[in-house]
C-alpha cells in the first residue's frame, strides 16, 4: 500500500499529507461558518491556537462552568472586564495589570467603579491553569476574549467562534479609561462615540444589551431617579428611589429586572416599559436612530443574539497587539514579565515543557 513502509506504519510523507489535509479541512470549516462574521484584522485566526494549544477553549469552558454555577455575577463581571479593557485602548489586557509601590492603574479609574475582583481572579486562575498545559503559549488578552465569550454563552446567549492571537500588552494607561461611554450620555453622544470605533447604530443597540444581566451601582445611576426625561415608569422609579436615595449609597440594582441573571433579550422589554437602568439604556428606546432597533431586537431574540455577536467580535479586535516586538504572553496577568535575553527565556520555556512531561 502506498505511503506504508514495510513494517505497516505510515511514511512520513504519509503523515504530513494527513495533516495537512486536516488542517484544510479546518480552515474550510471556519471560514464557511464565519462567512458572514465581520473580517478580521491582520494577525488574528479563528484557529490560532490549533496547533500549539487547541484544548484552550475546552479549558475555560470546562473550568467556567464551575465558576458560573457557584457564583452567576462573575459572568457579567468577565463580560463588563472585556468591554472594558477592549475599549478603552485596545484588547491588550492592560486591564489587569496592577500598579507597583502604589502606583495607581487602569482599575482604580472612576469608570472602573465596580469592576469585580472575583472576575479579575478567575481570568488568573485561567491562566494558571492553561499554562499547565500550555506553557507560555495563551495570552491573558486571549483568555479574557474568549472568557467574555463563554460569560455571555453560559448564561443562555448566543455561542459564537472569536478570533485569536492577541499580545499582552508592556504596561498600562491611566487615562485610557477616558475612553470609555458613561451611563448617563444620551443616544446621539454614544452614536458618535461609537461610530469613532466604526461601530453602527445596531452594533451600540446590540452591544448595549449586554446591561441584560449584571448589577449597577448607585452613583452610576442615580440621575435616573431625580430625572424625568428619558421617561421612567413610576413603580420603578420609586424602586431606585428606595435602593438610592443618594448618590453616596454603595447598593447596587440589576440591570434587568425581569430575568437578572440570564443572558437574553429581556432588556429590550424592559426599555419598551420605560424601565432602564441607566440613561444610556432608556434613550436608545426614544431616538429615531435607535428606536426600531430596540423594537426588532424586544421582538426578535435571535436577531439580537446575531447582531450582539457580530459587534463582540468586532469589539474584540479593537488595539489588538499581534506582534512580539509590540506585546508579549505574561507569566502572569497582574504584571509584566522581567526582561530576559533571548537565550534565558527559551531556557525557561525547555524546562516548563519538562515539568510538563
Amino acid at each position: 500500500m502506498a505511503g506504508v513502509s514495510e513494517n505497516g506504519s505510515f511514511s512520513l510523507y504519509t503523515l504530513l499529507l494527513i495533516s495537512s489535509l486536516l488542517l484544510l479541512a479546518s480552515q474550510t470549516h471556519v471560514s464557511s461558518e464565519r462567512i458572514a462574521r465581520p473580517p478580521i484584522v491582520n494577525g488574528l485566526s479563528w484557529n490560532y491556537y490549533w496547533i500549539s494549544c487547541p484544548r484552550v477553549e475546552r479549558i475555560i469552558r470546562k473550568h467556567l462552568e464551575g465558576v458560573f454555577k457557584k457564583d452567576t455575577g462573575q459572568a457579567p463581571g468577565i463580560l463588563r472586564l472585556f468591554f472594558h479593557d477592549c475599549f478603552a485602548q485596545g484588547c491588550d489586557a492592560s486591564i489587569l495589570l496592577n500598579g507597583v509601590d502604589g502606583e495607581e492603574d487602569e482599575k482604580e479609574h472612576p469608570a472602573n467603579l465596580g469592576l469585580r475582583e472575583e472576575a479579575i481572579q478567575t481570568i488568573e486562575n485561567l491562566r494558571a491553569l492553561i499554562r499547565k498545559q500550555c506553557p507560555r503559549v495563551v495570552t491573558c488578552a486571549d483568555i479574557l476574549v474568549i472568557a467574555a465569550r463563554e460569560a455571555v454563552r453560559q448564561l443562555g446567549g448566543p455561542d459564537f467562534e472569536v478570533p485569536l492571537g492577541r499580545k499582552d500588552s508592556f504596561n498600562f494607561n491611566v487615562t485610557a479609561p477616558d475612553n470609555l461611554p458613561a451611563p448617563f450620555l444620551r443616544t446621539d453622544e454614544l452614536l458618535e462615540i461609537f461610530g469613532g470605533r466604526n461601530f453602527d447604530a445596531t452594533d451600540v443597540v446590540a452591544l448595549s444589551g449586554a446591561h441584560t444581566y449584571g448589577r449597577a451601582h448607585c452613583p452610576s445611576l442615580f440621575n435616573r431617579t431625580i430625572e424625568s426625561d428619558p421617561p421612567i415608569e413610576q413603580n420603578f422609579k420609586n424602586k431606585l428611589d428606595l435602593t438610592c436615595p443618594s448618590d453616596e449609597f454603595p447598593n447596587t440594582v440589576d440591570l434587568d429586572i425581569r430575568t437578572p441573571n440570564k443572558f437574553d433579550n429581556m432588556y429590550y422589554i424592559n426599555l419598551l416599559n420605560n424601565q432602564g437602568v441607566f440613561t444610556s439604556d432608556q434613550d436608545l428606546a426614544s431616538n429615531f436612530k435607535t428606536k426600531e432597533i430596540v423594537n426588532t431586537f424586544a421582538s426578535d431574540q435571535k436577531k439580537f443574539f446575531d447582531k450582539f455577536a457580530d459587534a463582540f467580535v468586532k469589539v474584540s479586535q479593537l488595539g489588538v497587539l499581534t506582534k512580539d516586538r509590540d506585546g508579549e504572553v505574561r507569566k502572569t496577568c497582574f504584571a509584566p514579565n522581567k526582561r530576559k535575553s533571548s537565550v534565558a527565556f527559551v531556557v525557561e520555556e525547555v524546562v516548563e515543557l519538562a515539568e510538563k512531561l
